[in-house]
């Protein structure tokens, strides 16, 4: 709890008492500790977030198998209770203030108990997710991009491909977990980090749907061209050839020969490359100045504050 009164306590410095009470700036993520249990460190941090009128995520942490029933119907009925209750309890806590359906979904191997992403049984819970949120008019968070891989390989992609379609298509609203995540969520790769970016914004586009604004004009290209012909010159594919189809940066589709021209890089290879080049070109947001120097007093004083990790470990 005092953690998160501190970092409400910044978010005050850097934005202003006011503006908390009527925007959204920070979320705080809280875990259940299923089965059924919402320790005193969670729900205090809960009213901490919830006094300052910030959004919450009522978090159940599924290890399907472990900590819910080997089912996927039973494993998303106890995560339900365990979202809904917490869900009431920051209306307890202050009736209006903003919070989240949430959670974090892993199956559990049967076979070596390590937790799992990218099964369909997750797909399978999203939906269901999905449907109960809605039915109770509430956002609901999700996570994405998922794999168990320990490496930026072919396990990856489609471990984190069939996780995504499962989140677009149940209609999550707040998507966590979506860049660089492998082995269930223990390590980053960079490299997974700057693709999955790139498939983001392929998922991003295909969420908006189809675009029928030129609809007409479309029609009338085909009478243009007629049997035969082609559409490369024509006046509405020139206008419309940047934003008709999702141009991808990292991904090839050129020809095996212009591939080979350019040094026949894998995957891998282009994103590590595009990742050096965002981090020679990164430039640093600057704060305002005497918000930094207030922040950094703020920082100063609770670091001289808060006890040291030894001393904790030898209270305990």
């Amino acid at each position: 709890p005092k953690n998160a009164e501190d970092v409400l306590d910044m978010c005050e410095i850097l934005f202003g008492k006011d503006f908390l009470e009527t925007h959204a700036v920070t979320t705080g993520n809280c875990n259940g500790n299923s089965p059924l249990v919402w320790d005193q460190v969670m729900l205090g941090a809960m009213r901490a977030f919830c006094r300052r009128n910030q959004p919450v995520l009522c978090s159940p942490f599924v290890l399907g198998g472990a900590n819910t029933p080997a089912s996927t119907a039973a494993a998303v009925a106890q995560l339900n209770a365990e979202a809904l209750s917490a869900l009431a309890y920051t209306q307890v806590i202050r009736k209006g203030c903003p919070a989240i359906y949430g959670h974090y979904l892993s199956t559990v191997s049967m076979q070596s108990g390590a937790p799992m992403a990218g099964t369909p049984e997750i797909s399978l819970m999203n939906f269901m997710i999905g449907q109960m949120a809605r039915r109770y008019n509430v956002p609901w968070r999700t996570s994405n991009l998922l794999g168990g891989a320990k490496i930026f390989d072919a396990q990856a992609g489609y471990e984190s491909a069939m996780t995504m379609m499962a989140v677009l298509m149940s209609g999550a609203n707040y998507i966590w977990h979506s860049a660089g995540w492998n082995e269930a969520g223990m390590h980053c790769s960079i490299a997974k980090f700057v693709v999955d970016a790139e498939v983001c914004d392929m998922g991003y586009r295909m969420t908006k749907g189809i675009q029928w604004d030129d609809f007409d004009e479309a029609l009338a290209a085909v009478r243009d061209v007629g049997p035969g012909g082609h559409y490369l010159g024509h006046p509405h594919t020139q206008a419309n050839f940047e934003r008709a189809f999702f141009i991808p940066k990292l991904f090839d589709n050129n020809s095996i020969e212009q591939w080979y021209a350019d040094g026949s890089k894998d995957i891998k290879q282009r994103a590590l490359e595009h990742a050096r080049r965002l981090l020679a070109e990164y430039e640093e947001p600057m704060l305002d100045i005497a918000k930094d120097e207030e922040l950094r007093t703020y920082i100063d004083r609770r670091s001289r504050e808060i006890p040291a990790v030894d001393a904790l470990n030898e209270e305990y």
